[in-house]
């Protein structure tokens, strides 16, 4: 057998002595390997790398490396070990910058006592300019797009010259372009002797890059296999335990009468006379790369960003929107491109993220019906299959797919006539992403109206009526009859 690096026999994890994330689960790692790691949210992958990182202790169950049993208390044991991550929440400091985070808990100090902050810029920069990415090292973490941010938490994990690298869904955030990039430095990692553990939704990506795949589902290990010597279908149909012959389901265009009109829309210094329709009953997909404006617009239209000119109008009348709460009292909704940090309260309950949207529903007075709070939140999390033992969970104890429902929920809770999705499959499973195209089918066809913003070109065409396309600020196209249209249809005007 190949010279094996990692081991991890019989690990169990249990949570709140009701939840089992894991149980039984071994598996083992070659050295300079690019292993991937499978399977649907809830499968218990992120769980066994946080053991694997010290962020998690198992509660039975042992980890050897290099031969020797390895004992991890907490993340800095992990590192010492020679173990570097790349999570798939990312976990940087806001108010620190670039190079701060990078060298976070390790900062290079000199004989008299000081930061050594020249040394650390340069290695940050030198970095950078290895994999073609220019990142500021000075600017505070708060001011990067989300891209760079993933950036920046890779970095953190490279610059520490791990022996095995974990990496939670590195491309989540990426362009195409990028992902190119980082492929070329895990292929020169791999030659230089680091073994990676890739876990990935996108199984692409596993073909693309991997050596070996371990698959897991529901906290249990299902196999392993040369990538070489396996398919798609059959990873997928392990994941799930059961066979899926399709990945979008079908949806017949249910369009009807305009419900939202944007004219000449302009905001502060970047999106730049953007005018478009949209009907109820539609999905219209907003497609571009990073950093084109997708989100903007997201933001734009829910009140969160200054709006410099333009005008609105819903269902025939002119309206304002200067505020979300002017969004929200006019129907709309945002599920935002990071749900962590901006579309849900994770230490909170199921219940609270669902009603926090339109307390005055569930209140008395000034007090709150607790009552009639859970049979509300109830009612939504049969509708949508979240799949939790009770609605009185906090949310970060529910997989990404689920969280991503809870936030639809508490916008369905609040009578949202307008759904704006900002990529709302990111980091989510080949399952979780079927119940939530079926679920945004099954809206449409109630009269909803949804703007989806996806990276994911199949994804576009397969759900969207029609697609907008954005370059630079600019709406550089608005395509009909979205599912007989070609990659090279979009990338043409996504490029400019």
């Amino acid at each position: 057998m190949a010279d094996c690096i990692l081991q991890m026999r019989d690990i169990t994890k249990v949570f709140g002595g009701i939840v089992r994330a894991l149980e039984n689960v071994s598996i083992e790692v070659r050295r300079g390997e690019v292993h991937a790691l499978v399977g649907e949210n809830g499968a218990g992958k992120s769980t066994l790398m946080k053991i694997l990182s010290g962020a998690y202790k198992q509660d039975s169950g042992d980890i050897i490396i290099d031969g020797q049993e390895a004992v991890f208390h907490n993340t800095r044991d992990a590192t010492h070990g020679g173990i570097g991550i790349v999570f798939q929440e990312l976990n940087l400091v806001p108010t620190l910058t670039a190079v701060e985070n990078a060298f976070l808990g390790r900062l290079e100090i000199n004989k008299f006592g000081k930061i050594e902050w020249k040394k650390l810029r340069d290695k940050f920069l030198q970095f950078m300019r290895s994999i073609d990415f220019e990142i500021n090292p000075d600017i505070p973490v708060s001011e990067l797009s989300i891209a760079d941010k993933q950036m920046v938490e890779i970095a953190k994990a490279l610059l520490l010259k791990s022996k095995i690298l974990i990496m939670d869904e590195p491309t989540a955030t990426l362009t195409s372009e990028e992902i190119k990039k980082l492929f070329v430095i895990i292929r020169d990692l791999k030659k230089s002797g680091v073994t990676i553990i890739y876990i990935s939704h996108k199984l692409e990506e596993v073909f693309q890059i991997c050596d070996r795949v371990t698959v897991l589902r529901d906290g249990h290990y299902i196999s392993t296999q040369e990538v070489s010597q396996t398919n798609k279908a059959k990873l997928i149909e392990q994941m799930v335990g059961r066979s899926v012959d399709v990945e979008f389901p079908p949806r017949a265009s249910c369009a009807g009468n305009t419900v939202l009109e944007i004219d000449g829309l302009f905001t502060p210094g970047f999106l730049r006379d953007i005018s478009f329709t949209l009907r109820r009953g539609e999905i219209l997909g907003i497609a571009g790369l990073v950093g084109s404006g997708r989100t903007e617009i997201a933001r734009a239209v829910f009140g969160a960003d200054k709006i410099e000119k333009g005008s609105f109008k819903i269902n025939g009348n002119t309206v304002r929107i200067a505020s979300t709460m002017d969004a929200k009292r006019l129907s709309i909704g945002l599920l935002p491109e990071d749900r962590k940090d901006e579309g849900l309260a994770v230490d909170y309950s199921i219940a609270k993220n669902i009603t926090v949207t339109n307390l005055k529903k569930i209140s008395n007075g000034f007090w709150l019906n607790r009552k009639k709070e859970s049979s509300e939140s109830e009612k939504l999390v049969k509708q949508l299959s979240i799949k939790t033992p009770s609605i009185n969970q906090k949310l970060s104890s529910l997989s990404g797919g689920n969280q991503q429902k809870v936030v639809l929920a508490k916008w369905l809770f609040n009578e949202a006539d307008i759904l704006i999705l900002d990529e709302p499959t990111r980091g989510i499973d080949v399952g979780a992403k079927y119940e939530i195209y079926l679920l945004m089918n099954e809206l449409v066809k109630q009269g909803k109206a949804i703007i989806m913003i996806s990276s994911e070109l199949p994804e576009i065409f397969a759900l969207s009526d029609r697609i907008v396309v954005m370059y630079e600020g600019q709406l550089r196209a608005c395509l009909d009859n979205a599912q007989d249209l070609k990659p090279e249809d979009i990338m043409r005007y996504a490029v400019g």
